[in-house]
């Protein structure tokens, strides 16, 4: 009678700590997707383009209603700013941006897991599976700043020029920015956005000071900082800007030549070590 009874307090702990776990866990609010912006248009092109994320979208946002009652303050603003600078990836909030990693080191650890126990394996390789998902989100990320920087590096130079030339022609430099903007608007890469940030940042009130340093700030190159330095500085001192940004693109140009001038250099130079393996192939055949 006495194990009945314990067994009958068991089962009713259980039910009262589930259902008080199932309540909380239905009161978290779900946060609102993204809709307006750059980021919800990236949201509603990554919703279009990827099945998988379309399915997993209302996980991730139930995921990002929990974590956002951590308090995490110097980790979300590094996370926001790696969003930033990838171009807001597939349009998330940074409260799912971290509930993708919780989900991707879930997901990949246990299928880690199941396949070491298909092929027969003794020891559990669930964490390190795990470790990897956690990073995973991170990783793509990073790759995906790294491509956005050097895809500017390469434009802005031209793109510099054909703002000289407009302004030359009577417009202003928003104007300049503008037609560049215009002329590119199909094209959808990410100097074309990173300019349309721009005017974005000035027709909201910005001053021409703050939008540069926060295009710098978003992509850290040296092509990138020497031309929203002579711009800054030009604005300060009062040179002629159209000059200054002629000057500039001449300057971004020859950089650029001279770097490829020293790749190809290079490539010549990294060819001896397989010439001579291949060389030291055919003396052994």
């Amino acid at each position: 009678m006495t194990r009945l009874l314990i067994r009958i307090a068991a089962y009713v702990l259980i039910a009262v700590f589930t259902f008080i776990v199932a309540s909380a866990l239905a009161s978290v609010p779900v946060p609102p997707a993204p809709r307006l912006g750059y980021r919800g248009a990236e949201r509603h092109r990554a919703l279009a383009a990827n099945a998988l994320f379309a399915a997993s979208e209302p996980l991730l946002r139930y995921l990002a209603g929990l974590l956002s009652r951590i308090p995490l303050g110097k980790f979300r603003e590094m996370a926001e700013l790696e969003l930033r600078r990838a171009g807001q990836f597939l349009g998330l909030t940074v409260d799912e941006y971290l509930a993708l990693s919780v989900l991707s080191s879930l997901a990949l650890g246990t299928i880690a897991e199941l396949l070491a126990k298909a092929a027969g394996m003794q020891g559990s390789v669930y964490l390190p599976g795990a470790i990897f998902g956690l990073v995973l989100p991170k990783l793509q990320v990073q790759g995906l700043i790294r491509t956005r920087a050097k895809e500017i590096t390469r434009g802005l130079p031209h793109s510099i020029e054909i703002a000289a030339l407009c302004m030359g022609a009577g417009l202003d430099f928003p104007g300049s920015i503008r037609m560049l903007v215009s002329a590119g608007s199909g094209k959808g890469d990410a100097l074309h956005q990173e300019l349309a940030s721009i005017l974005e940042e000035l027709d909201v009130g910005h001053t021409r000071r703050e939008a540069l340093l926060n295009f710098a700030d978003r992509v850290r190159t040296a092509a990138v900082r020497e031309f929203v330095n002579a711009v800054v500085q030009a604005e300060q001192k009062g040179n002629p800007l159209a000059t200054v940004i002629q000057v500039q693109g001449r300057m971004l140009n020859m950089r650029r030549s001279v770097a490829a001038e020293e790749a190809a250099a290079r490539a010549g130079v990294l060819m001896i070590g397989p010439m001579v393996l291949l060389l030291g192939c055919i003396l052994l055949l």
